[in-house]
């Protein structure tokens, strides 16, 4: 087995059950460390001006990837004329600089807010190195291997397609430059370290809101309405949730 076979043949599925297996372990065992954990509260300025271009480029981004990924014929129709693939092009490029842009933000705030930095764990740094060499390395392939909406629907689509199918043909990734590779590795890097981090909240969705009974929280001051009855022993008296037929439950 070469390198090339396992860094792109083996290394996507180690990472692949590990981020699905700690994730669920969290979930199931320590939920109170599934938390995004906002630092707002510390320091909202730099967060405004960093936050806004990182997650709206990253997701632009990420969502082009994922159409490619499903119907790489809609780029390739979309690539037919000239024009279009300029555009599209170039639209990549500002929204990948405009990441690069919120994420050194991002990275500036951190180091220099002492009360932020205080809160920052290592799992964040390391997020943080991850995706920068994530971004770091698409902007040099959008200037330096341009016209990636292009051929990358011939080389990448394929490989991920093979992963997919189990039936992974790292092949098709080996004479790839080291840019290119970096950027594939770069996001194994980020699934690997993905579930031990407070991330991992974005895909814990609290599904059971949709199909528990309705449910309502009284305050436990004294309101003007029929829910609420009077503490006789005095002191404040605990809310009281109240169900869909005005039962206590």
């Amino acid at each position: 087995m070469t390198s090339n076979d396992f860094l792109f043949g083996v290394i996507p599925y180690v990472v692949g059950v590990l981020a699905i297996i700690v994730t669920i372990l969290r979930w199931r065992m320590n939920q109170f460390t599934v938390s995004s954990l906002s630092s707002q509260l510390l320091e909202s300025r730099k967060l405004y001006w960093g936050s806004i271009p990182f997650h709206w480029g990253l997701s632009i981004i990420l969502t082009l990837h994922f159409i490619a990924l499903i119907i790489p014929q809609a780029f390739e129709l979309w690539n037919g004329a000239p024009l279009r693939l300029y555009l599209l092009e170039i639209t990549g490029l500002a929204l990948g600089l405009w990441a690069l842009f919120g994420i050194c933000v991002l990275i500036w705030r951190r180091y220099s807010d002492q009360r932020v930095m205080q809160v920052t764990t290592k799992s964040d740094l390391a997020v943080l190195a991850v995706v920068l060499v994530q971004i770091i390395t698409g902007v040099w392939i959008a200037i330096g291997y341009r016209w990636g909406s292009y051929w990358g629907t011939a080389v990448f689509v394929p490989y991920v397609r093979s992963l997919f199918y189990f039936q992974p043909n790292p092949d098709l990734v080996a004479a790839l430059p080291w840019v290119l590779k970096t950027h594939v590795l770069a996001f194994f890097a980020f699934l690997a370290v993905f579930p031990f981090t407070r991330l991992v909240h974005i895909i814990t969705l609290p599904l059971q809101y949709f199909a528990r009974p309705w449910q309502k929280v009284v305050a436990n001051r004294t309101p003007s309405t029929p829910d609420f009855e009077p503490n006789t022993t005095g002191g404040s008296r605990a809310p009281v949730v109240v169900g869909a037929d005005d039962s206590r439950v």
